[in-house]
């Protein structure tokens, strides 16, 4: 009897340390794998999502293109190492940061109005909202108030520690990629070929460098005469002349977020190389006619896409941190 019950109750000891190692493993598991959810902030920060659209509507008010910049900086955050925030950090002694990586020297804009939001967020609720996140739902933010969709924004993602220059350079498509290379890279992050075409879409929006599209207007022969001719006014073809000035990406609705975008490559007015890929026999022709044709269509692909984008790579748990000041690491 006594040697039963011994070994009853050591079993019963063995179980409940094994459900105590297995409690503190789900724990671990949990803390660095931790899922994003839309409702992440509702009892810390019950009032983000109000304080974050103020500040863009204002910025918006102040400035239609501001829309279309944060749109592009949290596209160029997710690029690069996962949705982390690492694109808004200045450069320091220890790491060269992104912001003057070649995709966004020069062009990578924004910034002061990410400033402003964090701010203003500090204000409500100091120490709890990451800049990762704050970027995600101003881009959201953004779309809707140009006259796109409204998404519910998955948060939970903490801040990089860091930045890379390097990662920048390589993992952000250049505007004079093909199709090919537009799709490996958008695969290789989990977007599908669809994706790409429906992210491609932000491009209804915004404005682009005269060195972004040079090439193509003097060079290329898959581009409506009259839209080069236009584009050349402004645009000289000698390199080192012109070269920041600008031109919308849409012709159409430069401020408003549509489907125009996707009629201007039918009609081969894509400004950029990149942009006229989407259409240009390729495989990809079939989706732009389609979102084309369907406002509707376009709107629920951007809105999954952009859903898929946020869940690249997040820093959960207990990694990374709440930066306070989101140009650099407490």
């Amino acid at each position: 009897m006594y040697m039963l019950g011994n070994t009853k109750m050591g079993s019963a000891s063995s179980f409940s340390k094994f459900c105590l190692t297995l409690l503190l493993l789900v724990d671990v598991l949990g803390s660095t794998n931790a899922q994003l959810s839309t409702n992440f902030y509702s009892k810390s920060c019950p009032n983000l999502l109000s304080t974050v659209k103020s500040t863009v509507t204002s910025a918006i008010n102040k400035e239609a293109r501001m829309g279309a910049s944060l749109l592009r900086l949290f596209f160029h955050d997710c690029f690069v190492n996962g949705c982390d925030g690492s694109v808004l950090l200045d450069d320091t002694s220890s790491f060269t940061g992104e912001k003057n990586a070649n995709p966004n020297r020069n062009s990578a804009r924004g910034f002061d109005v990410v400033d402003n939001i964090k701010s203003a967020v500090e204000n409500v609720c100091p120490g709890v909202v990451s800049c990762a996140d704050i970027l995600a739902i101003a881009a959201r933010d953004s779309v809707e108030i140009l006259g796109g969709p409204k998404w519910a924004v998955k948060l939970g993602r903490r801040d990089a520690r860091s930045a890379s220059q390097s990662a920048a350079n390589n993992g952000i498509p250049a505007p004079t990629s093909n199709l090919n290379q537009l799709t490996s890279r958008f695969n290789a992050l989990g977007l599908s070929t669809r994706d790409l075409v429906a992210l491609s879409g932000a491009h209804t929006i915004g404005q682009a460098r005269c060195t972004s599209f040079r090439a193509r207007i003097y060079n290329e022969s898959n581009i409506d005469a009259s839209f080069a001719q236009t584009r050349q006014r402004n645009c000289p073809r000698t390199t080192g002349s012109g070269d920041n000035n600008l031109a919308p990406l849409d012709i159409q609705t430069p401020t408003s977020f549509d489907n125009n975008y996707f009629k201007n490559l039918i009609n081969q007015r894509g400004l950029l190389h990149s942009d006229q890929q989407l259409f240009n026999g390729g495989s990809t022709d079939s989706i732009v006619r389609g979102y084309g044709n369907s406002p509707s269509s376009f709107n629920s692909d951007f809105v999954s896409a952009m859903i898929k984008m946020g869940d690249i790579s997040p820093l959960t748990g207990s990694r990374g941190e709440i930066r306070k000041n989101c140009r650099r690491v407490n």
